[in-house]
Order: structure tokens, then sequence, then C-alpha cells
């Protein structure tokens, strides 16, 4: 845990990157990091070093920060959404241009990994080498701080960190498969609880992500839900939303965990507006305070966002997601979000060569939606 804004300072400047790096290559994709970066900094020389200054403005910025986490070793279908957080952020700024928002860079990635608990102590040691490029037990006059390698494990330290030095900004993080939305939720639901502040997570998908684990693996991207519960005020305050990919009925996720689903033929046999008041009833009804809305691109229909790792027809239109948000968010403030599981390098529709593109605006639209929320005094 960090004590200080310096220390804390020192974490990020060592576990993160500039925005868009989060995924390590020499040319892949060169040309948008490129546009990014010069969108961000006007200038393509020395990003590392001006990213770094940035860091200095975060107190003073906007209540928004967004965070990109290039991991999709969680994932296990069709890879690929570790390019959301580079693809994503030049989408919102074509479709909606510059957010109130501050921009946090990207977790430092080794794209084998997924959370340190997995590893053995030579793993975890030469990977902090290779990661860090040297050993901080030596080279570092703070011998205070001990740096995480895997993706998991060094999001929710940061988002911890985070959280405790400014409880009232809220990380709009942008994956990466679904399990990164684990660290993210967890660490933002143990800071308001401390806080005393009842929050609900608003969960758009296609899949409950509510598996214990997944071939022998606890944190994945189909379990990450499970593993938040206990973090939450009751179980009833994470409601998904757009649910229909899944081997048992709704009756079976309800009774055996305790959460509210609301299944995509559900909504729209009632309604977004109607669904949305009924959501609305249960916020009011349970004492809630606050809201998360993490959101997997898959809940809005393939035939839309084909550019995912487990596209699902039948889904939510983005204007169904859209006008539920909406409802939700002219009655509570939404202080945390997410946006995951877009893979702009894959389409799986034969029939919509410019299926990537679709799926980045919707992401985009919804996005930037969540971000200005946020960024609300």
């Amino acid at each position: 845990m960090s004590e200080s804004w310096s220390e804390f300072l020192t974490k990020v400047e060592n576990c993160c990157c500039p925005p868009g790096n989060g995924v390590y290559t020499v040319n892949t994709a060169k040309e948008r990091k490129e546009a990014l970066h010069q969108a961000v900094y006007g200038q393509l020389d020395n990003i590392d070093e001006l990213w770094k200054e940035s860091l200095k403005q975060l107190a003073d910025h906007s209540k928004t920060v967004i965070l990109g986490i290039s991991s999709d070793c969680g994932g296990g279908i069709l890879r690929g959404a570790n390019w959301g957080p580079l693809f994503l952020r030049n989408a919102i700024r074509q479709h909606h241009g510059e957010m109130p928002a501050f921009d946090m860079g990207d977790i430092r990635v080794i794209p084998h990994l997924l959370h340190d608990k997995y590893l053995n102590q030579p793993t975890i040691d030469n990977c902090r080498k290779a990661l860090y490029e040297d050993d901080h037990e030596e080279t570092h006059k703070d011998k205070t701080q001990t740096f995480h390698v895997s993706p998991l494990s060094i999001t929710e330290d940061i988002a911890r960190d985070f959280y405790e030095m400014f409880p009232d900004k809220g990380i709009f993080g942008i994956g990466g498969d679904h399990s990164i939305s684990y660290p993210l939720t967890k660490a933002y639901l143990q800071a308001k609880k401390s806080h005393g502040i009842r929050t609900a997570i608003i969960h758009f998908d296609a899949h409950t992500d509510l598996m214990v684990e997944r071939l022998g693996i606890d944190l994945c991207f189909g379990s990450w839900c499970t593993h938040i519960l206990d973090d939450l005020h009751s179980p009833s305050d994470l409601i998904q939303i757009g649910i229909r990919s899944s081997g048992q009925p709704k009756e079976h996720w309800e009774e055996t965990f305790g959460v509210k689903q609301y299944w995509a033929d559900e909504v729209k046999q009632a309604g977004a507006d109607t669904t949305a008041k009924m959501i609305l009833e249960q916020l009011k009804s349970d004492g809630v305070d606050e809201l998360y809305v993490s959101f997997d691109i898959d809940a809005i229909d393939s035939s839309v966002a084909s550019a995912t790792g487990t596209p699902e027809p039948d889904g939510l239109f983005t204007e169904d997601a859209m006008t539920i948000l909406q409802l939700l968010a002219a009655e509570y403030p939404i202080t945390g979000a997410d946006m995951m599981e877009i893979a702009p390098f894959l389409n799986t529709s034969i029939d919509k060569p410019q299926g990537a593109e679709e799926t980045l605006k919707a992401g985009a639209e919804l996005s930037a939606f969540l971000i200005k929320e946020i960024a609300k005094d």
C-alpha cells in the first residue's frame, strides 16, 4: 500500500506505461499507437517522459481516470481483447472527441501471466526483473514497495492505492478480457464499503460469469463475478443485464448465488424503460448509494458487436443499453465503470466485413457516456 502521493506516483511509473502501449510490440499497430500519442501529447518523441510528467497532474484533473489493461490471458474462446485499450481510445476520440478524463496509461502486461497467486517465487523473481528491468530490492531506495508481475495482481494493487489516495475519483477501466473486472471491482467495492457507501454492480453481459472455476482456474472471464460477491453488501447488488448464453436457467443463478438477472429476452419483452424502472425500484429498496457499470461488449447483439471473443445473437442493441444506463444515471451516480472484451482484430461476422468498426463504435458510444457520468460532480 502506498502511503504517500510520491510513493503512489513511483508505483504508477513502474507498473504502468503510456496510454496505448500496454501490448508490447515493435511494429504491430504502430500507426494506431502513434495516432493516439499525437492526439494526447501533440508529438511522437519522448512519450515515456511526457507521460510521466503528465502523471503529476492526476490529483487536480478530472474525476474520471482511464486505465487500460491489455490482457486476454483470462479469456478462453477467441483471444484478441488485449488490443481493446488502444483501439477503443482511438474510437472514442474519433466519434466523441476529447473526454473529461485523465488517462493514467496502461498496466504493464506480461501476456502469459494472469495472477501472481498462480506463480512460484522463482517465476515471480524472473518476471519482476524482466518487467521492471532491474531488481527493485537492490536498486530502489524505497524498500517498502513490492511490485507485482501479473496483470490482475498489478491492477488490484494500483486500484487499491488509487482509491485510498483519491476516494472521490473513479476509474474507467478498458480491457482486455472480463477477468480484469475482478481486480477493478474488488478494489472499488472494498474502498466504498470502508467509507460506508453501499454500491451495486450493474453488469451487462451475454454470460453470467458466475462459474466457480474454469478448467481448474478460479479467476477468469467466466468466473470473476463469483469472487466479488463477498465484497457486496448483498449478492443481490450484482444486477446482470442481457444474459442469454447459459447452461443453466435463470432460476439456478439467482437461487444459487442470490444475484438479480434480467435476461435479454425479458428486456426485449418488457422494454428497456420498464427494465430500468424495475432495477431502480430494487436499488431504492436496498438503499444503494452509487453504481459501478461493468460492460462486456457481447451484451450487444452480434449483428452489431461481432469483434469479440464470444459474440452471441439475440442480444441487446446499443440503444437498449443506453436507455437503461441513462435512466439509472438520472437517479444514481455512476462512480466507476469498465468496458471489456472488444477484440478489434476479430470479426466473426461473415456478412459484415466492417464488424470491427461497428463494434468499436458501439463500445465508444457506451464508454463516452460512462466516462462523462463518472466525471460529474
